[in-house]
């Protein structure tokens, strides 16, 4: 099996490494996240590089031409992916969902109109998404949404809370899971998927700060909400089905975590062998060694694994349990790498963004924190096993 790229697709990673380096003019130093690139102090960057990028028409290139993408393969959309998280660029996602779900979804599940009004300005850098699952009684179980909208006449009135919405301060619109059938049998089959203008009156935003003091996530209100009918995403009281089918394209983001890991790595090595403790390079103690040559094959197992997901896409495939598997492992080796770089960098490896002190300008510190939502989000690990057990391994649901 060869597992080389092709010489078009080495160019076009070459082409998109030297884009980034001289076009994008991101500031000497940067380092940014999911978690940081919506402060406000780096959204301005954030709108920026996402319109550059949409004028590139790379963005969303493995869509249709009619939608703004290029229609590229699979296998050219993660080139850029790999070197958009490997480079830490901010707002290629246009919010959080935007480019790797929202879209993909809307494309096999939406109606024309729906696919005409939203995948353009996705594609184009000009409207920011969030995502609007969990409740304060429904996180784990999505099921137990209790966000109710009922249907009179030809709009949905909306009622209810959600928390932990990434990207709600800034999202021109939402994607927002619903309770619609409260009577139904079984639980899963009383959900309905929307799609919501965040400007609509009786939505009030508020924020949440992550423990590392970023206003990523927000708790969103819903009073008497008007939707128009025409905005719900396939069938009324099947949404629990589209939804599933949105996570699993959710869930393929491995790539760019292991993208991210990669950089991490790196940086760890390079500071290893540049700092001195008593006349010697840590690079030269044994017990570091080890482990960073640990985490340097774990992250490419990673990279090979995310490689597979979208060889399945090649194939016109929609990832089962291969895309939790890559979820769960990347985002546990990079909490793996930062609690390792702590452990290196001593009590340098506490010092926050923003200091003179800081090695990798407090990198480290700040992934630590966020990477203990990053098990959390898009599923939980131990979901996420659970799906891998059941539909991988075909062991019996868990009692």
């Amino acid at each position: 099996m060869d597992f080389r790229f092709t010489p078009e697709e080495e160019a076009f990673r070459q082409e998109v490494q030297h884009f980034i380096k001289q076009e994008l003019q991101l500031p000497s130093g940067y380092w940014g996240d999911l978690e940081t690139e919506f402060d406000p102090q780096n959204f301005e960057l954030t709108k920026q590089v996402a319109k550059k990028l949409g004028e590139k028409q790379w963005l969303a290139m493995n869509w249709p031409k009619e939608y703004g993408g290029l229609e590229v393969s699979p296998i050219k959309h993660m080139i850029f992916k790999e070197e958009a998280a490997y480079h830490q660029l901010p707002g290629i996602d246009m919010g959080v969902g935007g480019i790797t779900w929202v879209g993909p979804t809307l494309l096999l599940l939406g109606t024309p109109e729906q696919k005409n009004e939203h995948l353009p300005p996705l594609a184009a850098g000009e409207k920011w998404w969030c995502t609007m699952y969990s409740e304060p009684g429904a996180g784990s179980d999505m099921a137990n949404v209790m966000c109710r909208a009922v249907l009179q006449g030809d709009e949905y009135i909306i009622n209810g809370q959600k928390v932990w919405t990434s990207a709600a301060h800034i999202a021109d619109w939402g994607w927002l899971l619903v309770k619609t059938d409260p009577d139904a049998s079984k639980k899963h089959h009383g959900i309905s998927l929307l799609l919501v203008d965040m400007k609509t009156p009786g939505i009030t935003v508020r924020p949440l700060l992550n423990m590392a003091g970023h206003h990523f996530f927000n708790e969103v209100f819903f009073d008497d909400v008007h939707v128009p009918k025409r905005n719900l995403i396939g069938e009324e009281n099947r949404g629990w089905y589209h939804t599933m089918i949105a996570m699993a394209f959710e869930r393929t983001m491995g790539v760019m975590f292991a993208a991210g890991a990669r950089r991490l790595i790196e940086e760890l090595v390079k500071f290893a062998k540049e700092t001195k403790v008593n006349g010697q390079p840590l690079g030269k103690d044994p017990s570091i060694r080890q482990k960073l040559a640990e985490l340097a094959i774990e992250v490419e197992i990673a990279r090979v694994m995310s490689y597979r997901i979208v060889w399945q896409q090649t194939k016109g495939e929609i990832p089962g349990y291969e895309a939790p598997m890559i979820k769960v492992f990347a985002s546990e080796t990079l909490q793996q790498m930062t609690d390792v770089g702590t452990q290196i960098m001593g009590l340098y490896g506490q010092l926050w963004l923003g200091s003179k002190w800081a090695p990798l300008q407090g990198t480290i510190a700040d992934t630590y924190m966020n990477s203990v939502g990053m098990l959390i989000a898009a599923g939980t690990s131990e979901i996420l096993r659970n799906i891998i057990a059941e539909r991988g391994l075909g062991l019996p649901r868990s009692i």
